[in-house]
C-alpha cells in the first residue's frame, strides 16, 4: 500500500497537527504512546505518524523488551529513557537484538517537541503518567496474531506461542484500550482516528476518516 498523502484533511496530517499543540507531558516533550496488540500495525502506524510530524523520532518497545523481559522492562524504560527525556536531555540506551539475544551498542534518544512510543505496553499504568496523548490500534487480538505470525514466519512459532501467553496475561493485569484517547484503523486507503473509550469527542478529541467516501473500514 503506498504511503498516505500528508496533506490536510488526511486523518494522520490532521493527528499530528493536534498532537503538536498538546502541552508537553514529559518534560519539554509531548510523549505520544502507540499501543495495541502485536501484529496490529503499530510500528506501520507510527512511521507514518512520525513523518507527518516532520520525522519525529520513535521508540520502539522491541529495543527495550528481551526475551526474559517481554514485559519485565518498565524500570529500565523509565530510568533510561523517559527520566532524561522529562529533564529536557538526550536519552542513552542499548537497543536489544533479537537475534544475538544482547544487548547492543548505546544510542542516543533525543528530547524532541513530539516523541513516539511504539509497541505493546506503551500504554501501561507505569507509563500514562508521562503521556499526552495515548492511540489504540484497533484489531482483534485474533487478527492481529495471524498477521504477526505470517510476518515472522514459521521459525518463529515457539516464540509466538509463548508471547500469546504473555500478552494475554499482561493485558489482563494491566490493560491499555480503557484508557485510549483515540483509537486507530487502518483501511484499505489509510487510516480511521476515532475517540477512544477515554473521553468522549470534545476540544481535544476529534474524529477523522479515511479519504474516500465515508463507508466502514
Amino acid at each position: 500500500m503506498p504511503p498516505p498523502l500528508l496533506t490536510p484533511g488526511n486523518p494522520i496530517h490532521d493527528l499530528a497537527s493536534r498532537l503538536r499543540r498538546l502541552p508537553p507531558s514529559c518534560g519539554p516533550v509531548r510523549l505520544i504512546g502507540v499501543d495495541g496488540h502485536a501484529g496490529s500495525g503499530k510500528t506501520t502506524f507510527a512511521g507514518s505518524l512520525a513523518a507527518a510530524l516532520g520525522g519525529a523520532p520513535v521508540l520502539h518497545l522491541d529495543d527495550i523488551a528481551t526475551h526474559e523481559e517481554l514485559f519485565g522492562w518498565t524500570g529500565r524504560l523509565l530510568s533510561g529513557v523517559i527520566e532524561p527525556l522529562g529533564r529536557g536531555e538526550t536519552a542513552r540506551y542499548a537497543p536489544y537484538d533479537w537475534t544475538a539475544r544482547a544487548f547492543g551498542p548505546l544510542t542516543e534518544f533525543p528530547a524532541a517537541p513530539v516523541v513516539l512510543l511504539e509497541g505493546v505496553g506503551a500504554g501501561r499504568r507505569a507509563l500514562r503518567p508521562w503521556l499526552a496523548r495515548l492511540l489504540w490500534m484497533e484489531l482483534p487480538h485474533e487478527q492481529a496474531w495471524e498477521r504477526g505470525r505470517r510476518r515472522d514466519g514459521g521459525e518463529q512459532s515457539d516464540f509466538w506461542d509463548g508471547w500469546v501467553q504473555a500478552e494475554l496475561r499482561h493485558f489482563a493485569e494491566d490493560p491499555t484500550r480503557p484508557f485510549a484517547d483515540h483509537v486507530v484503523r487502518q483501511c484499505p486507503e489509510g487510516y480511521e482516528v476515532l475517540p477512544g473509550p477515554s473521553g468522549t469527542p470534545g476540544p481535544d478529541q476529534f474524529v477523522t476518516h479515511r479519504e474516500g467516501p465515508s463507508a466502514a473500514c
